[in-house]
């Protein structure tokens, strides 16, 4: 079972929306036992979607799309879904009665735009949208006889008797129609449109297990030294078992795939014959987040963490109770961005940062110590660096950071730098990735 997802709008395509929905929405897919086939993104543009429409179903058994779903006139989708099913809108009361019901304390929203949201294809299925007015769209019994449109030189659509065609897209195939706002697509999709599917294909078409997917979580080693180091285990993957390198802020997933050949218990025998080649680098062998890691090891160990941040500026307290129940390993941060803080709160000697700066090991060891005993836990971490654009010098360039681990068996401190051509963001991420790793490797030494 094949799918595919058009993500719908000109904030997409011109940067001003990332889009998370697809990313998101393959998970949900992928577990269920469908296999995403491609992701397209198109402007609110009728010729754009009808061409992205044909292309989809041509390939895909179900098309998902987003966006486009509104009241304003921007909003285009439903009426260009019209167009392409041979259908008309017309009134649904039950959505009448819900939108009336989910605004009923905002008299204001009630106007003739929304009242727009209430026309639905006369041949779609509607499910319900419990958190918001755009009705979830489902075209499941169709067959399409249209013109196909081109595109002239003035970019305006015109049709031609020789292009006469006629689309026959029978079931099992489906279309559904999502909103974009990412809450509303979530609920959506979790609540009607995969137990829809389910029930839509129940039986051999949706297999949930059928596409299985092991990630194993590495650092300390550039992508082309690892795959030198696993070619021969590589080499002898078959054919049907796919391997990819996933690298981001100097963290590698390795991900082994298999769609519907090989088991779970497959792919776990070549795991096992991979770790030994990477055990100075492995992390984890789960698919889980560095913070979500080391989360779950701070509370089986029953330890707290502290942070004390300089060129981070607060991201590392961000990233550590990102987590629900963080309040059990995380007491707190101190940012430090000024050394009047480093010295006033931290308690960093003034003449640690007149003799060697504040990016130094020496204030980054008394910095970590300093809000291990102001917190008054088990490990405590503190960075300093240049960020940049500006504020390098020849022995200290932007990209240098400092961090320090505050532990119960001592401090311990390491420079890195990650270039001066790399952004402001992307050397404070990498610090705080850093951070968390050798946090998680401390923790595993210490377990």
């Amino acid at each position: 079972m094949r799918a595919e997802i058009i993500t719908i709008g000109d904030e997409l395509l011109i940067g001003q929306v990332v889009d998370t929905n697809s990313a998101w929405m393959a998970q949900r897919l992928n577990e269920v036992g469908i296999s995403l086939h491609q992701i397209t993104s198109v402007h609110d543009n009728r010729e754009h979607i009808l061409t992205v429409l044909d292309e989809a179903f041509s390939r895909a058994d179900i098309v998902l799309t987003t966006g486009g779903l509104g009241p304003t006139k921007d909003d285009i989708t439903k009426h260009v879904m019209c167009e392409f099913f041979g259908t008309q809108l017309v009134e649904d009361s039950f959505v009448r009665a819900h939108i009336h019901e989910l605004y009923k304390d905002r008299p204001d929203a009630l106007n003739r735009l929304t009242a727009t949201q209430w026309l639905v294809p006369e041949s779609a299925t509607i499910l319900p949208n419990r958190v918001g007015s755009a009705p979830i769209m489902v075209f499941d019994e169709f067959k399409v006889e249209r013109l196909k449109f081109k595109v002239n030189e003035t970019s305006e659509a015109v049709t031609s008797d020789s292009q006469l065609s006629t689309f026959n897209i029978q079931p099992p195939k489906l279309l559904v129609a999502l909103p974009g706002v990412p809450h509303e697509m979530k609920i959506a999709m979790k609540e009607q449109v995969l137990p829809y599917l389910s029930l839509k294909f129940k039986g051999d078409s949706l297999k949930p297990g059928d596409i299985v997917h092991r990630t194993i979580l590495l650092s300390g080693i550039p992508e082309s030294k690892l795959a030198i180091l696993i070619e021969g285990w590589e080499n002898a993957l078959p054919s049907y078992i796919h391997l990819a390198y996933l690298p981001k802020d100097g963290i590698i997933r390795l991900r082994l795939s298999s769609y519907g050949e090989a088991t779970e218990e497959e792919l776990q025998a070549y795991i096992d014959a991979l770790l030994p080649l990477i055990n100075d680098y492995l992390l984890a062998t789960e698919d889980i987040s560095l913070e979500a890691l080391v989360g779950r090891l701070l509370k089986q160990q029953n330890k707290t963490i502290a942070t004390a941040e300089s060129c981070t500026g607060g991201r590392l307290a961000a990233t550590l109770n990102t987590q629900s129940g963080s309040s059990a390993y995380y007491m707190g941060s101190v940012v430090a961005y000024d050394n009047s803080i480093k010295e006033h709160v931290l308690g960093v000697q003034r003449d640690t940062l007149m003799q060697y700066g504040a990016v130094s090991e020496q204030t980054v060891r008394e910095m970590a110590e300093g809000v291990r005993a102001l917190m008054h836990t088990d490990f405590a971490i503190a960075t300093s660096g240049i960020a940049g654009p500006t504020g390098g010098t020849p022995d200290k360039p932007v990209g240098t950071v400092w961090i320090a681990w505050a532990t119960p068996n001592g401090t311990e401190a390491r420079c890195f730098h990650f270039g001066a051509a790399r952004e402001r963001e992307q050397i404070t991420q990498r610090a705080v990735t850093e951070a968390i790793v050798h946090l998680i490797k401390l923790l595993n030494t210490n377990h």
